[in-house]
């Protein structure tokens, strides 16, 4: 059987993010995939060795580096519109877990097994991780967005802020106090 599934995993790079935004730096979703899964990964590690956590951060970081990769079939929703109307959400979700199944089906059986789960992961500690590095990553996304001033993204900033610090974790509030605010520095100040 001949799969075109790693075909279409290499498209992230053409699904553009921020695309309601002016962007001083463009991203897209290959490239924010790869933050999302070292964000992931340094909260799992974080969680394990300062909170008592038991999570597996190699497992965690599959999951993030595959978290938006339905949006290979379904391009990406703006934000502001994804989160704005129930319906809209729900419909969005719906969607995605058909792209997802679609995705699954292009692989050969005796690796459908393996992949299912890492497109649509069940363990609730798991999506809480990959959903906490997705937002750090937008975050950081403002942050630089801002430092380059480029003031579209203020209001950006101030509600993703929030929503990570509403999230009660306590390994985000650490990244937040160690290691964000390098993220405003100049290449000349991170020595």
């Amino acid at each position: 059987m001949k799969s075109h599934f790693f075909a279409y995993i290499s498209r992230m790079r053409f699904i553009q993010r921020w695309a309601l935004m002016r962007n001083t730096a463009p991203e897209n979703v290959q490239e924010h995939s790869h933050q999302v899964a070292v964000l992931a990964h340094a909260l799992a590690v974080i969680r394990n060795e300062k909170f008592g956590g038991h999570v597996d951060p190699g497992a965690v970081a599959v999951a993030a580096l595959y978290h938006d990769a339905s949006e290979i079939l379904t391009g990406d929703m703006p934000t502001p519109i994804k989160y704005d109307n129930p319906a809209i959400r729900k419909a969005y979700k719906d969607v995605e877990a058909v792209a997802e199944s679609r995705l699954v089906h292009m692989l050969p059986p005796e690796l459908q097994t393996v992949y299912a789960p890492i497109l649509t992961p069940a363990d609730p500690e798991t999506e809480k991780l990959v959903k906490a590095a997705d937002k750090l990553s937008a975050y950081i996304k403002c942050v630089e967005e801002l430092k380059a001033g480029n003031l579209e993204f203020r209001e950006a900033a101030a509600q993703t802020r929030a929503s990570l610090e509403g999230y009660g974790l306590p390994e985000v509030g650490y990244f937040l106090d160690t290691f964000m605010d390098s993220f405003s520095l100049t290449l000349d100040e991170l020595k």
